[in-house]
Order: C-alpha cells, then sequence, then structure tokens
C-alpha cells in the first residue's frame, strides 16, 4: 500500500468499524475486532495485491478475524460445559455406562477408524496433524473420523 498508514486507518476506521458492529451487534467487541483487523493488516500490507478495493480487503481481514473468535467461543463454551459436574448420580451412571460400551464398540472398530477416532478424540489432534500421522490429506482425515462416527453410532444402536 502507498497510503501513509495513519491516514489509511483514519480513512476506513469507521467503515470498518460499523461493518463488524453489524456483524456483532456488541460495541466493545467490535472496537476489538476492529483495532485487531487494521494490526492485521498492518502486518500483511505486503500480500495486499489490490485485486480488491482496500475497504473490501480490511471487511475481508475483520470477517476472519470474527470466525477466529467465534470458534474460541465455541470451543471455550464445549469445555466449559463438559467440565460441569454431573448434577444426577443416576446420570452419571448411564453416562459411565455409554461410556464403557464406546470403549467396547471402539475396541472391536476396524482400523484406521479406529486410530483416527482415538487421535482426534482422545489425542485431541487437528485433522491436518492426522493426515500427516497417516502420510494422507486432511480431507482424508475427515471423513475416515466421520465414518468412524457413523460406524459407532450403528453398532452402539445395535447394541
Amino acid at each position: 500500500m502507498d497510503v501513509e498508514f495513519g491516514k489509511f486507518y483514519n480513512t476506513y476506521y469507521m467503515q470498518v468499524y460499523s461493518f463488524i458492529l453489524t456483524q456483532v451487534k456488541n460495541r466493545d467487541l467490535a472496537e476489538e475486532t476492529t483495532q485487531k483487523t487494521f494490526f492485521r493488516a498492518m502486518q500483511t500490507s505486503a500480500s495486499f495485491r489490490g485485486d480488491s478495493s482496500e475497504f473490501t480487503w480490511l471487511c475481508s481481514i475483520a470477517k476472519n478475524l470474527l470466525a477466529d473468535e467465534y470458534r474460541v467461543q465455541k470451543r471455550s463454551a464445549r469445555i466449559a460445559s463438559e467440565a460441569l459436574p454431573q448434577s444426577d448420580p443416576e446420570d452419571a451412571l448411564v453416562d459411565a455406562d455409554s461410556i464403557l460400551r464406546i470403549h467396547q464398540v471402539l475396541h472391536e472398530l476396524e482400523e484406521p477408524y479406529k486410530e483416527v477416532f482415538q487421535l482426534r478424540v482422545f489425542g485431541e489432534l487437528s485433522f491436518k496433524k492426522i493426515g500427516l500421522v497417516f502420510k494422507k490429506t486432511e480431507n482424508w482425515a475427515r471423513v475416515t473420523y466421520h465414518r468412524a462416527r457413523l460406524k459407532i453410532q450403528e453398532r452402539m444402536d445395535e447394541k
């Protein structure tokens, strides 16, 4: 970009902030994301090819940052809900029984479904890393994991 960054910031700040605010409906999050957007733009300005307008480029950065934030919040909410203690002892017994059945089904599951499922669930590896372990693609890991889940579910329904 050939524009001085301060001028660039002043030119687009309100437009980007308004765009983000319409997306999130939260002023604090909109301000924070706007700041992160300009910081990311400053870091990656050399990669801006000019295929789109600067405003479009900034909005693209903002959308990616919001998607990242959403994923973090979703993961945090999932972890928090898993960490909550069981309120009903009967539910805990049913869950323990279900867990045992899942492990039994998993023990009988054929490869590579078994290992992919274990790496994803227990090893908490990303699909990309699982693909690397098997010298396959990330998409292969996703499909294999999905198929493993389906096989486990089918066998759980049979029992």
